[in-house]
């Protein structure tokens, strides 16, 4: 696996960058810097934000138009045209000291994020999807720091990170009803303070994983074998993301900390493409 190019891009730093998605029909990057309440992007080298008044942990397109997010109460609607905000359908009003964090969108458009408590209390959080139509389903309890999530190519399997578990696990997935069943561990992440964040999927079933505290994306096969290590000059790496025309660009995002460019965005070419992101359909 080869990998050139690494380059830090000339964006502002975030505090704690989350979410890199790329939007195909836009020709964009968009991204988040969760404490700071922005969304981000990035197209033809120009930067834009929108300052949202809440965290947000995920952004995707909206197959209608505009950009809809996971956000501190739920999944909101972003006009980038205006900046408005149109509350989808909140999540876990009743738990005011929880976020909503990372999320992806599958094939059909249902937008699956999960949630965390701000104090990190361990099973506070659940992963939550959204269908097309606004209707909520929580379908996973018990969930500590939701973060990575992310389907293999035909969509059998979803790869999920609740961070603290030290784990990816991969669950069989059945993409006409969403249901998904058989949880076991991909693999783990070295102890200590590292541990699993973002993750995506490439074209060839590879899969892309931030290691938060250990400076790296790590890439496994299918079967779960080590092929990549690929060192930045942050400490907190957050999440990954593949775009550009072709989609072997592969963005990473990371969060302030230790290491030279903590919180920078971070850009490089990939061997393998990556696949398109799925916009939410609702």
């Amino acid at each position: 696996m080869v990998i050139s190019n690494l380059t830090e891009l000339a964006v502002p730093r975030s505090t704690l960058g989350e979410g890199p998605c790329w939007d195909a029909t836009a020709g964009a990057l968009y991204w988040t810097d969760i404490p700071a309440n922005r969304v981000h992007r990035l197209a033809d080298g120009h930067h834009r934000c929108w300052e949202i008044g809440r965290p947000a942990g995920a952004v995707l397109p909206r197959a209608s138009g505009g950009l809809v997010l996971a956000a501190r109460d739920g999944f909101l609607a972003l006009d980038p045209a205006t900046g408005a905000l149109t509350m989808l359908a909140a999540v876990e009003p009743d738990i005011p000291g929880n976020r909503m964090n990372d999320g992806a969108c599958d094939r059909a458009g249902r937008f699956f994020a999960g949630t965390m408590a701000e104090d990190e209390a361990p099973a506070a959080g659940a992963l939550y999807r959204l269908d097309p139509d606004h209707r909520v389903t929580r379908v996973l309890a018990g969930v500590s720091i939701s973060n990575g999530i992310d389907w293999s190519p035909d969509e059998r399997l979803m790869y999920y990170v609740d961070s603290p578990t030290h784990r990816v696990d991969v669950f069989d997935y059945d993409p006409g009803t969403a249901a998904f069943s058989n949880r076991r561990t991909f693999v783990r992440a070295s102890g200590g303070g590292v541990v699993p964040d973002g993750l995506t999927v490439d074209s060839e079933g590879g899969v892309w994983v931030a290691m938060w505290g250990g400076g790296q994306v790590r890439r496994y096969t299918p079967a779960g074998a080590l092929t990549l290590s690929m060192d930045l000059p942050a400490a907190n790496v957050t999440s990954c993301a593949f775009g550009g025309p072709n989609l072997h660009t592969l963005y990473v995002t990371t969060a302030a900390g230790p290491g030279s460019s903590g919180g920078g965005l971070f850009a490089c070419q990939s061997a393998v493409a990556g696949l398109p992101a799925n916009p939410f359909r609702g």
